[in-house]
């Protein structure tokens, strides 16, 4: 073996691994072997420093748990999640031939976030997803679920949450009821959905831990724009993780984890008189077809 110096310290590490190591993750390690190693000489990374991010590491897990998942938060504030979204989302597009009209026509997906819980309540077209907690100013969200060609799908499954007006999601909030602002509707033969909330508002993300350690070391606030989350789930379509946003929210323009996409933002406008809401909101969403839908790996 040869003696491991400067020059050859970096190839050593890469070609340590053995012969079962799959193809995919040999070529995941090996660029991420190099890009390591490579930032830590641009920057001349400190033995301080690197025990400094280790720490930084282990409280992460520590503070994770049911109701927060740091990790989540950490790679939000770095736009790790919204970059893979990106990645992804072009994938799937380009995983099988499509017409550039319905390929414009899908909607864009966005991040899931550190929030999303499955189970929640499956309630009936047109139902309240407000089970209690802080009051807001309520809203009707309606739309219909349609093909990239604008045909309508029965049966698609949506779920949807929120925080609650304090800028809390119920998990976070033992004030609040279990699943409060969290439901699912199914579609029905016309497409169409409709559930009731509050208007949603801004919100800090929590930064009392190592991802607000990184927004402050950063000089960056916290604060996410006001925004509904949507899951949606098909047979025979690609799976859609998205989140809509209200186009006068004044942090639109800097999210502190770069989800916002302009196609994403959405208006409320003042309800018809009498109605037991104050805005309503019309969005409809498009879906991609199973057989476009894939990996990088698929498509390569």
């Amino acid at each position: 073996m040869a003696e491991l110096s400067m020059d050859n310290f970096t190839e050593t590490v890469v070609k340590a691994m053995g012969p079962k190591a799959s193809p995919r993750v040999r070529e995941v390690m090996t660029s991420l072997i190099r890009h390591m190693h490579d930032f830590a000489r641009e920057v001349n990374l400190t033995t301080a420093e690197y025990l400094a991010a280790c720490d930084f590491v282990v409280r992460i897990g520590q503070i994770s748990d049911e109701t927060r998942n740091e990790a989540i938060l950490a790679s939000d504030i770095f736009g790790l999640e919204s970059l893979v979204d990106f990645l992804d989302q072009h994938a799937a597009a380009g995983a099988t031939p499509a017409s550039t009209a319905e390929a414009s026509e899908v909607t864009s997906s966005a991040i899931l976030g550190p929030f999303w819980r499955e189970d929640a309540p499956v309630l009936p077209n047109g139902a309240s997803i407000i089970q209690g907690g802080p009051e807001g100013t309520p809203v009707l969200v309606q739309g219909r679920v349609l093909s990239a060609d604008g045909k309508p799908i029965e049966g698609a499954v949506l779920n949807v949450w929120e925080t609650a007006p304090n800028g809390v999601y119920e998990q976070q909030d033992p004030s609040q009821p279990d699943f409060n602002l969290r439901g699912q509707f199914r579609t029905d033969g016309g497409g169409r959905y409709a559930f009731r909330a509050w208007r949603p508002v801004a919100y800090p993300i929590p930064f009392d831990g190592p991802a607000g350690d990184l927004l402050q070391m950063m000089d960056r606030h916290p604060y996410r724009p006001s925004h509904f989350h949507f899951r949606v789930r098909c047979p025979g379509y690609q799976e859609l993780v998205t989140q809509v946003f209200d186009r006068e929210d004044k942090y639109l323009e800097n999210d502190s984890v770069f989800a916002v996409k302009d196609s994403l933002i959405i208006d409320f406008r003042p309800a018809p008189a009498g109605s037991d809401v104050t805005y309503v909101v019309d969005y409809d969403i498009r879906l991609t077809p199973a057989q476009q839908a894939g990996t990088r790996a698929a498509a390569e």
